[in-house]
């Protein structure tokens, strides 16, 4: 959870933003940067990641026949108790805004009914694909894993889950280059809001 300490809690419901996007898109990134640029605001934010489940579903590759465990269908995240969690800081607020981002915020409707702003972040997949292989090479893995994994798994998931959620955005942002100007109108829109 990221706060800012010198807030005072508010009992008013939260305003919650929802940021997706496919693997390497920017999504923590833009995530942080709105923390960022909401200073006078107390903001949580909440990972899809932090609810994959401990035992995932398997997967076939479709051209190699290779079985891998998939990391990117809706089964392999605990949805329901991330929209529990949700709940409960919506209904205990101690935060003024709430910030979910993740893979499948825009698929799961009863994540989505939730939102106030739904953020897409639309970024080449030539682009994703570096930014994923720099960011998990960093943590140790081969680039023949990385690669592989992607190829057979990963982009299949991408067109089959997270692209179709863009058509329930109501913003789709450049994730492949980073407006600043853009970055102002979201984080002037939700001040306005708590502001109303």
């Amino acid at each position: 959870m990221t706060e800012s300490p010198s807030t005072p809690h508010t009992a008013r419901r939260p305003l919650v933003v929802g940021i997706a996007g496919g693997t390497g898109s920017g999504k923590t990134t833009l995530c942080t940067r709105l923390v960022e640029a909401l200073p006078g605001l107390n903001v949580c934010a909440m990972h899809m990641d932090a609810y994959f489940l401990r035992v995932r579903p398997r997967m076939r590759a479709p051209i190699t026949g290779i079985e891998y465990e998939d990391h990117n269908h809706p089964t392999s995240f605990d949805l329901d108790r991330l929209v529990s969690d949700l709940d409960a800081r919506i209904c205990n607020p101690e935060a003024q805004v709430i910030i979910v981002e993740g893979l499948l915020t825009l698929h799961w409707a009863p994540l989505r009914e939730r939102l106030d702003l739904g953020i897409f972040l639309d970024t080449p997949a030539d682009e994703r694909i570096v930014r994923r292989l720099r960011r998990n090479m960093a943590k140790g893995l081969e680039f023949d894993s990385i690669a592989a994994f992607y190829l057979d798994s990963v982009r299949y998931r991408h067109e089959e889950f997270v692209e179709p959620s863009r058509w329930h955005a109501d913003l789709v942002l450049n994730g492949g280059c980073p407006s600043e100007r853009a970055l102002a109108v979201v984080a002037d829109w939700i001040v306005r809001r708590m502001e109303g």
